[in-house]
């Protein structure tokens, strides 16, 4: 399929076309005796993932572990529906995020406040699924992939208290989730992603170099693919973190709203990255799902906070 591309050591990367789109959100599969599933996507995108994962031989009965990052709609939304269509797989996730994937209502109640009408074209319904079969992680733990392989968690709040970083120990992959931020692979940037209400500027920098000291090979970022220039780009994370928070502190200094402190820091950072061509679709939807303005919004909840 074309939204299939073998990554090496029997890992699959799945574009998993969040709104139609490609190049958004990936989700990773990762075969062996216990076929794993690293991030769902969306509601709406549980059928691109299902037939994906058909198309590399792995049935509805034999998907042994659904694994996310965290809970937020792009990662989790089609747990529901990937718990359903897989029914012997096993859900695992932070023990923060456990009890909203069995009842997503407060989750889905948010998301609509946030979202409005467009939580339906972009996300769909994250459905509940049975707390039986979620197993809730600690802030470490380990999942059976078989064979003695097995992905190790490790909790890397920052972004959202309920998100873990996951190690391959066969292949050293690490998948980041949003820990490290949003990779863009045409240009080679990494950005901030920092929504509101969780994020935390010591436990962010905190995740980044715990990631650093785990010494994967591989990044697999969520958004999105692979990336090898693992010290690099860690490193460039926490440098954008840094410079964000920087400029959010001047416009709270400057006692600027919300929208002029975002047409202050998109002045100011107009040269760290490459910008979109017009009409580029995915480049737009990007910008909406990690752009300055939520970015923005959620460094400004944690400066207001007396701890920052």
């Amino acid at each position: 399929m074309e939204n299939v591309t073998p990554l090496g050591g029997d890992v699959y990367e799945i574009d998993t076309r969040l709104a139609g789109y490609a190049g958004i959100t990936a989700g990773y599969a990762i075969l062996g005796d216990r076929p794993c599933l690293v991030e769902t996507g969306t509601s709406t995108s549980a059928p691109v993932v299902r037939d994906a994962l058909a198309s590399l031989g792995v049935g509805a009965g034999d998907l042994a572990t659904v694994v996310v990052t965290h809970i937020h709609l792009d990662h989790a939304g089609g747990v529901g529906d990937i718990s359903a269509m897989f029914p012997a797989a096993e859900i695992v996730v932070h023990e923060k995020g456990a009890r909203h994937l069995a009842d997503p209502s407060r989750l889905m109640s948010s998301a609509r406040m946030v979202w409005g009408d467009r939580l339906d074209t972009l996300f769909g319904m994250l459905k509940p699924t049975d707390a039986a079969r979620i197993r809730a992680l600690g802030d470490t733990g380990a999942i059976d992939l078989g064979n003695g392989r097995q992905l190790t968690s490790h909790y890397s709040p920052g972004h959202a208290k309920h998100h873990v970083g996951l190690v391959d120990s066969l292949t050293g992959d690490l998948y980041v989730g949003d820990a490290a931020g949003v990779y863009i692979p045409d240009t080679g940037d990494v950005r901030p992603s920092t929504p509101p209400p969780d994020f935390d500027l010591e436990t962010a920098l905190a995740s980044i170099a715990l990631f650093e000291a785990l010494g994967p090979q591989r990044l697999l970022f969520s958004h999105y693919g692979p990336v090898d220039e693992v010290g690099s780009i860690l490193e460039r994370s926490a440098e954008e973190l840094l410079i964000w928070v920087d400029l959010a502190k001047q416009a709270k200094g400057e006692q600027l709203d919300l929208d002029h402190a975002v047409a202050m820091v998109d002045q100011r950072t107009r040269d760290r990255y490459a910008r979109p061509a017009p009409g580029d679709k995915a480049a737009e939807h990007i910008e909406m799902l990690s752009g300055t303005e939520p970015n923005l919004a959620g460094i400004m909840h944690w400066l207001d906070r007396p701890e920052a």
